[in-house]
């Protein structure tokens, strides 16, 4: 990175264009996985729910490791936390396409893809943020636009290979594009400005809060429901009578409404309201699943409800780090949404499993798509107050740091000050505005400049 880039840069466009390289690798690989169902299980003779488990373990280790990944690139910046990910890529595929043990499967696809999606998604997607002021919403969804694109393409492009080839040879496919794609993502990768000095908030003085235990639980209960339809909307599908290239668009249809949420919903947040958008995205995922309740054999709503779903759900990724950096500020961004998607790990290791075991064990998909409502019910009860910053987080004192100040409002972060009031990192604010010295080193998110929602003011 140039020493004079600066936010709202084009250096940080460039930086947006590798996190949507990245997020399409990632998630266009992991969502393709129920295209391959069928085929791995005839192969290894199991059960619905012993070949979901190979898809919970990726959804686990994606999310358990992103603590881990989002404090590290937090120190020591995002390419060499995303050269791990890009390695493990196309080890982790390619050695699954040898194995001929499915508990093996476990470890080689889990691990490889997991350890993969967690070095890549949550460094890039914190990194997007700190880059912009401006068009901070807008860049994040742009970003994590990649997740939609991937799902909506990668479904197909896999169910083909696999017709043609195999689910093996397609795998060793896989693994030599992911490899590629995310190490043109790593090169493109660039730490913001003014994110080397930053002292970040510990974990301990984050997890006492309630608004992110809340946060937390919330995410544990949508997690257990909202990837069950990734595994198991295509198989339904098939076991209904509709053909496998046809089962296959339905995934593809639930990452074109992800990529619409992404784009769409991402761009109303200013206007209909960051925290009433978000509890929105929440509500309609669970209530999407009626229509898979409701569908039987019929195509057409079962491709309602991978749309709406997919809205939902794009619009709910995309929101997400906004809502975030709007409860407890953007220094030690990374590591905090690893934090938090620890809870999302958990529910995708332990839902689609037991989906697979009451699908298994009741012969029908009612009980598991209506345990799915169920719990999207409690996710959108847990929600805590998104209005605001969260309150009483005790403050980790540091240096001097700089507050910015737009217009009459202001929100105060760590930079390290000069001894003329200016950032350190030569960020100077803009007409109008001023820095002073603080001693608090913990964001503190102050109301709003008037007409702009709180998470694009700083």
């Amino acid at each position: 990175m140039s020493s004079t880039a600066t936010v709202d840069s084009a250096r940080g466009w460039v930086v947006v264009g590798a996190a949507a390289l990245a997020t399409f690798t990632i998630f266009g690989i992991t969502y393709s996985f129920g295209t391959a169902f069928h085929a791995i299980a005839d192969e290894f003779g199991a059960g619905k729910g012993a070949v979901a488990f190979m898809f919970g373990v990726v959804i686990f280790f994606l999310f358990v490791l992103s603590l881990p990944a989002g404090r590290l690139s937090d120190r020591i910046g995002p390419r060499p936390v995303m050269a791990v990910g890009a390695a493990s890529m196309g080890i982790g595929l390619w050695l699954t396409s040898i194995v001929h043990n499915l508990n093996l499967a476990y470890a080689t696809y889990g691990l490889g893809v997991g350890i993969s999606a967690a070095c890549c998604y949550v460094p890039m997607v914190a990194q997007v943020s700190a880059w912009f002021v401006k068009r901070r919403a807008a860049a994040l969804g742009l970003a994590s636009a990649g997740i939609g694109l991937g799902t909506l393409v990668g479904p197909k492009i896999t169910k083909r290979l696999i017709e043609s080839e195999g689910w093996r040879p397609t795998f060793r496919i896989l693994a030599a594009f992911g490899a590629v794609a995310l190490t043109v993502a790593t090169a493109l990768a660039a730490r913001a400005p003014g994110s080397a000095g930053a002292v970040r908030p510990t974990l301990k003085s984050i997890v006492v809060i309630s608004a992110f235990r809340r946060l937390y639980l919330s995410g544990l209960l949508m997690g257990l429901g909202l990837f069950v339809p990734f595994v198991f909307l295509a198989p339904y599908a098939e076991d209904r009578g509709i053909s496998g290239g046809n089962a296959s668009w339905l995934v593809s249809l639930l990452g074109l409404g992800s990529l619409s949420g992404r784009l769409v919903l991402s761009a109303l947040a200013g206007r209909l309201g960051l925290a009433r958008l978000y509890r929105l995205c929440v509500l309609v995922m669970g209530l999407s699943f009626v229509l898979w309740l409701a569908a039987g054999s019929s195509f057409v709503m079962l491709g309602a409800f991978a749309v709406l779903l997919g809205l939902a759900y794009g619009g709910y990724v995309a929101l997400s780090p906004a809502v975030s950096a709007q409860l407890f500020g953007l220094v030690g961004l990374a590591g905090i949404l690893g934090a938090l998607y620890t809870s999302s790990g958990i529910g995708g290791l332990v839902g689609p499993p037991l989906a697979g075991w009451l699908i298994d064990t009741t012969g029908s998909y009612y009980t598991a798509v209506a345990m799915a409502i169920a719990l999207f019910v409690g996710a959108v009860l847990a929600l805590p107050p998104l209005d605001g910053p969260a309150t009483a987080p005790p403050p980790v004192v540091a240096a001097p740091a700089a507050t910015i100040a737009l217009g009459p409002e202001a929100y105060a972060y760590a930079v390290p000050a000069n001894g003329d009031g200016s950032a350190a990192n030569g960020t100077h604010p803009p007409a109008g505005g001023r820095l002073a010295p603080s001693a608090v080193a913990r964001p503190v998110l102050a109301p709003a400049v008037a007409g702009c929602p709180p998470f694009l003011s700083w």
